[in-house]
């Protein structure tokens, strides 16, 4: 699987935030989650990532984010309903390769995101598709 770092798209990256969890980087409109190894990763780790995209984005821009799946990690079921509820201005949702634990993660985030979720063996797959949503203004509805 491949690093963010290590296609094509990343000479358009706006800001990196590395946190504790993980790494954020923040495109025009887009966001790409790679979260460290073992991490169980729960709302207010996510609460973090959100703020951060309000800072750059501002508070009334759109997004669109990808799950990079390059390391094994876990998600709290329990707080995905936090991150639905609370989930601004994330319009479309996508996840990228498949690892241990993933599996259960990604049938929670199918109940929630229902139509706005897609799943990728290739993270530039995933770029392309986002972008797409982006630029047919459908992230915009």
């Amino acid at each position: 699987m491949k690093c963010v770092r290590e296609i094509s798209f990343f000479k358009n990256i706006r800001e990196v935030r590395e946190f504790e969890f993980g790494v954020f980087y923040y495109f025009n409109g887009l966001v790409i989650a790679e979260i460290k190894e073992g991490v169980v990763f729960s709302w207010k780790m996510a609460d973090k990532a959100l703020r951060a995209a309000y800072e750059i984005f501002g508070t009334k821009s759109p997004f669109v984010y990808i799950s990079n799946r390059i390391n094994n990690y876990y998600i709290l079921p329990t707080d995905w309903i936090k991150l639905y509820t609370h989930r601004g201005n994330l319009k479309f949702y996508s996840v990228v390769g498949t690892t241990r634990g993933g599996y259960i993660s990604l049938l929670i985030e199918r109940l929630l995101f229902r139509k706005s979720i897609r799943k990728f063996s290739d993270l530039e797959d995933a770029v392309a598709w986002s972008l797409s949503k982006m630029q047919h203004k459908e992230v915009m509805a």
